[in-house]
């Protein structure tokens, strides 16, 4: 990468990272005190807190980079973002879920994106008094200190929803410890990136903004995201949702993703069902 490049994805990283910090601040304002809640679209929660770190994080970094595109959960999508050469990707709150009922795992996702791919990336989780972050030439990062995927060779701690897991072969599926549910899919991923998990699943209907940081983390720390064919993530272009993901590294993701490979290939019954 040429040395003007990096120096731009540092600027950037630097920029996002303040911009995270402070939003962390205002979303830890609501946190616990019982924001108004509404109900979007597939009676997904938004918060009040939601929103204010939104209006926080767009006139902030837009001001700082005019001509960079706007993508972000709780912001009206439009089609100019699609003529920039560098797109924000945010999550004002990834996990409002538990945000709402007071749990701590949530955090703040900011992501720049170039040409489909993540250039900086930055989860703030001031509940947890964590936070990740990393750019593209570089290292992923846990409060400064170099992280990386577990590699012990112990029994895999895999995380996701039961109705993933059940897609899976029983001799595969038995030989993990099955973690809780984690409602960021953002903040599973930092915990794969910092060797806290072997493997992630993620059900079909996950955003860019839901990804775009976490896996720029992901990736830096040695592991990777991918769709259930292997392939790599583009983000802020026209399409924005993804269908079922894999999370990993190494023989354990390959192994899933063959186990994945071989249930498509199965012979169907002609009652519909899996022979």
């Amino acid at each position: 990468m040429p040395e003007a490049d990096a120096a731009r994805n540092a600027a950037d990283l630097d920029l996002i990272l303040t911009a995270a910090r402070q939003a962390g601040d205002i979303a830890m304002g609501y946190f616990g005190r019982k924001p108004e809640v509404w109900l979007k679209a597939g009676s997904s929660p938004v918060s009040e807190a939601d929103f204010a770190v939104d209006r926080f994080l767009r006139d902030s970094l837009s001001a700082a980079r005019p001509a960079y595109g706007w993508l972000s959960e709780e912001t009206a999508d439009t089609p100019e973002r699609l003529g920039a050469e560098r797109t924000f990707v945010v999550d004002p709150i990834d996990g409002t879920r538990a945000f709402i009922d007071g749990r701590d795992t949530w955090c703040v996702s900011i992501a720049v994106v170039e040409q489909g791919v993540p250039v900086a990336g930055v989860l703030a989780c001031p509940a947890l008094k964590e936070t990740y972050w990393a750019a593209s030439t570089g290292p992923a990062f846990l409060d400064g200190e170099p992280i990386s995927v577990r590699s012990d060779g112990g029994r895999p701690k895999v995380g996701g929803p039961k109705a993933i897991f059940n897609m899976l072969p029983d001799a595969l599926r038995d030989r993990f410890l099955i973690t809780p549910y984690v409602p960021s899919l953002a903040y599973r991923l930092a915990l794969l990136a910092r060797g806290g998990l072997d493997a992630a699943l993620v059900k079909p209907d996950s955003h860019d903004w839901d990804l775009a940081a976490a896996d720029l983390i992901l990736r830096q720390a040695g592991g990777q995201v991918v769709d259930e064919h292997g392939r790599t993530l583009r983000y802020a272009g026209e399409h924005v949702r993804h269908q079922m993901l894999v999370a990993g590294s190494g023989a354990l993701l390959a192994e899933i993703l063959e186990a994945f490979a071989a249930r498509r290939l199965a012979p169907v019954s002609n009652t519909g069902g899996m022979v």
